[in-house]
């Protein structure tokens, strides 16, 4: 293959994802309460959609793939664009969408969910951006995958004549109910054609049943839709039994791999197609494809989300799960090797350290410094008015704020730590109307925290929220919010904060930096900050 080919190229959506825990899911005129997510708070944010989940479980394994399409320009598109390129995935992107594609999902106590999906500019593409903005790169790829979720059927279906023009073989995801599809995506006539253009089909259990209402056993459906689409290959998956496979030699199924536990299914299916495929890319048979498809299903359910953002150990584990012939391309070795569980010294604290570069990393890519100059000027417009700032924190980020008050007071920015429990009980005299106040929370939905935030916005104090909690109660009391959120900890059990005191750490020290550069300051206003200490030696030369 060739250094610009791409084993498989995709077209579909790419959603940000955010995850609640609810003890059941509810039904209609009903009300419950959220349960806090592994990160604390209510909420969780994750990478997902169909397409991205299962093109990033496909690169898991080695295998050269590519994205595009449309996206907004935004901050959830940002953070999408950072885990595609972590994860080694070619993007293709117009970014000129009305905002990137957000899911809200519940999961149960069971692992069960329900998802509500916003396309976004997923919705927006047509049938001529696809061919006029992304023909050249669709014929760099061997396979096209795409799917019937979010995507308008009349895009789905040119991407798929386009690949078949450039001699692609195409597989199509399945992901909704044939009815839902038609209602808001196109109409059935075009939903016909999108089947007839598939050569690999993979529909959901539900949709399978009601494209042919009257077949019951589901090797039958599988027969039947072979033979009323053409297709060369359906693969149907059905949770615990495990995966459905029907071709040219027959229908039989391939059983599932126990997991370990079953928090949540979202994705499930997605991972399934993504280690299907990658299986397939790297000259499986395609039974033991699926055997390796089955193997990431049970690797996704056993944590939150569905994207493989903990990429080496998600990875360990498939292989680890899957018992079929290795396979003989090189990548196969080598990824075995990578995942052999043979003790590493140390090898928790390398974990927390790759998980912080590669955290700090995606951080980095979301800043475009708007931001962090728009706090900037509300700190100095405060002070040009006579106010001062304070850094404010609760738990671990209460030690990030007498760090983030000492740094910026040592480079030109008089602050002060303000105790945030404290604050409630007489301490907020240090703060007077027109002050800014820096506050520090890694979910943004800390109690103790929000409830000095409203003390302070109801004195008058202007607010700066350090969160990666972007939809948080802290960042919309916030009058500028700097992302400083986090996808994993790092550590043992990916719970204490890591990752996420480093990311606020760093987002504190960017905003003095931004800060003192705008004042100018030099390495003699540095050293008389210093009159002691190895730094002030260096800032005067000795």
């Amino acid at each position: 293959m060739s250094d610009d080919k791409l084993e498989l190229v995709g077209i579909g959506s790419m959603v940000l994802d955010r995850m609640h825990r609810t003890r059941r899911v509810l039904g209609p005129n009903e009300k419950g309460l959220l349960d806090d997510v592994d990160t604390g708070g209510p909420v969780q944010t994750c990478i997902g959609g169909v397409l991205l989940n299962q093109v990033g479980w496909a690169a898991l394994f080695g295998t050269r793939v590519g994205l595009f399409g449309r996206q907004g320009d935004d901050d959830a598109g940002r953070t999408l664009r950072a885990a595609m390129k972590q994860a080694g995935i070619e993007t293709s992107l117009d970014l000129t969408g009305s905002a990137s594609s957000l899911a809200e999902i519940f999961v149960d106590a069971e692992g069960e969910r329900a998802i509500y999906m916003a396309a976004g500019a997923t919705a927006e593409t047509t049938p001529a951006h696809v061919r006029e903005d992304h023909a050249d790169f669709i014929a760099r790829g061997e396979r096209l995958t795409t799917e019937v979720s979010q995507l308008p059927l009349d895009a789905t279906l040119e991407a798929l004549k386009v690949a078949h023009e450039h001699g692609l073989e195409t597989v199509v995801d399945l992901d909704v109910l044939p009815s839902d599809a038609v209602q808001g995506l196109g109409d059935r006539e075009t939903l016909e054609a999108v089947l007839h253009e598939a050569d690999v089909l993979k529909p959901t259990a539900l949709a399978a049943r009601e494209l042919f209402p009257e077949v019951d056993a589901l090797e039958a459906l599988v027969a039947a839709i072979r033979d009323e689409y053409g297709v060369s290959t359906v693969v149907l998956t059905d949770g615990e039994r495990g995966s459905l496979l029907g071709d040219e030699a027959g229908t039989r199924w391939i059983a599932a791999y126990p997991a370990n536990a079953v928090v949540d299914t979202t994705g499930a299916g997605d991972a399934f197609f993504g280690g299907f495929l990658a299986g397939q890319a790297l000259g499986l048979a395609v039974e033991d494809a699926a055997k390796l498809g089955n193997a990431c299903g049970a690797a996704c359910v056993e944590r939150m989300g569905a994207f493989p953002e903990a990429a080496d150990a998600l990875r360990a584990r498939a292989l680890e799960l899957y018992d079929g012939p290795a396979s003989t391309d090189p990548r196969w070795a080598s990824l075995a090797a990578a995942s052999a569980t043979e003790p590493v010294p140390g090898a928790a604290g390398r974990l927390a350290l790759d998980v912080a570069a590669r955290e700090l990393s995606a951080l980095a890519e979301r800043h475009d410094g708007v931001s962090l100059q728009a706090a900037a000027e509300l700190i100095e417009a405060a002070e040009a008015a006579g106010g001062r700032v304070h850094v404010t924190g609760v738990g671990k980020p209460e030690h990030v704020a007498h760090y983030g008050a000492s740094l910026l007071s040592s480079t030109g920015i008089p602050a002060t730590f303000l105790h945030a429990t404290e604050s409630l009980h007489g301490s907020l005299g240090q703060v007077v109307p027109g002050d800014v106040v820096i506050a520090i929370s890694n979910s943004g939905t800390t109690s103790e925290c929000l409830l000095a935030v409203h003390a302070i916005r109801d004195y008058g104090g202007k607010l700066i929220a350090v969160t990666g909690g972007l939809s948080s109660p802290l960042a919309e009391a916030a009058d500028v919010t700097l992302d400083a959120g986090v996808k994993e900890e790092g550590g043992p059990l990916g719970l204490a904060p890591r990752a996420s005191v480093a990311a606020e750490i760093l987002v504190i020290a960017a905003l003095g930096a931004v800060l003192q550069e705008r004042r100018g300051l030099d390495k003699n206003d540095y050293a008389s900050r210093h009159p002691a200490g190895a730094l002030g030696k260096q800032a005067r030369g000795e």
